[in-house]
């Protein structure tokens, strides 16, 4: 699997803040991956080290086998749109088309022009008056239009309404379908990934906690619902991410390749929302839960 995106122990510090450390990991190419986390987590200094608005204090990280902003090249292949969807509130719509034209080399203004006359935009249009949905519009008609061979998106849905936030992953997902890019999306919603991500990156506390396809990833992890029991005591091979006891019943969230039966178990799959909240609940302090710990017997 030819990896877009790596990061070896990777850090990023303000002073004695640290907003990044010790962090690894692997974007496989053609993948739609969602990265989660909780707040604090340190998602958008890493995709910011992405694209190359800010540079690493330890380790090292290389995006389509090179530096991050090393170059026009290396700028080229990189589409970003952040957290606000930044544009300029004095310039019309085609005043953005041009400036995409004359920053970018490979600008496809075909492309750029289709997509704003699709969704019903006036090009003379100030970006100030335009609604927020209409803004993230923009910005993503800007990012593809570069024809990006990797697409970052830093929380673009966020402040938007549930319509506007359907029809920007609409957007996303045709863009996917047509150019074949490579996206890293980060998102707290969870069903809006669902939607549109088939790998999955967890980043808690600065390092990654889980990283895989979605549907691989459903596959191996289980609720488990038994007599009071403690994990050591259950099957070899089975990993304990968590666990939660009463008096009289334990239940385990396991992973594992095999969904090993028992009589007296309930085993049930988790959906996405689960497997994500679970691995961000390790980093929640005094949340009643014991931490991930591997099954010795």
């Amino acid at each position: 699997m030819t990896a877009i995106l790596e990061a070896r122990a990777l850090g990023k510090r303000y002073g004695r803040k640290v907003a990044l450390s010790d962090c690894t990991l692997s974007v496989p190419s053609g993948r739609v991956v969602g990265l989660v986390g909780p707040n604090g987590a340190g998602k958008s200094t890493l995709l910011q080290l992405a694209c190359g608005l800010i540079g690493p204090t330890s380790g090292s990280i290389e995006v389509l086998g090179g530096r991050p902003a090393s170059g026009p090249g290396q700028l080229a292949k990189v589409g970003f749109v952040a957290q606000d969807t930044p544009t300029y509130a004095g310039l019309s719509i085609a005043d953005h088309l041009r400036l995409g034209a004359r920053l970018n080399p490979g600008w496809d203004a075909q492309l750029a022009e289709e997509r704003i006359r699709q969704l019903g935009l006036d090009p003379a249009q100030k970006a100030g008056k335009l609604s927020g949905g209409q803004r993230a519009q923009v910005a993503l008609t800007l990012a593809v239009a570069k024809r990006p061979e990797l697409l970052i998106l830093d929380e673009p849905v966020a402040a938007l309404d549930p319509l506007a936030r359907r029809e920007f992953l609409q957007s996303l997902m045709e863009v996917v379908a047509e150019h074949g890019t490579t996206v890293v999306l980060s998102s707290h919603l969870v069903s809006d990934l669902e939607r549109v991500c088939d790998h999955l990156i967890s980043l808690v506390a600065s390092r990654v906690q889980l990283s895989g396809d979605v549907d691989d990833l459903l596959a191996t992890h289980f609720r488990l619902t038994t007599a009071r029991r403690e994990a050591a005591t259950l099957p070899q091979g089975m990993r304990v991410v968590l666990e939660t006891h009463t008096e009289r019943q334990s239940t385990f969230i396991v992973r594992s390749d095999k969904a090993v039966q028992d009589p007296s178990w309930v085993l049930e799959p988790l959906n996405l929302e689960d497997l994500v909240l679970t691995y961000m609940s390790q980093a929640t302090a005094g949340s009643g839960h014991r931490p991930t710990r591997e099954n010795q017997r």
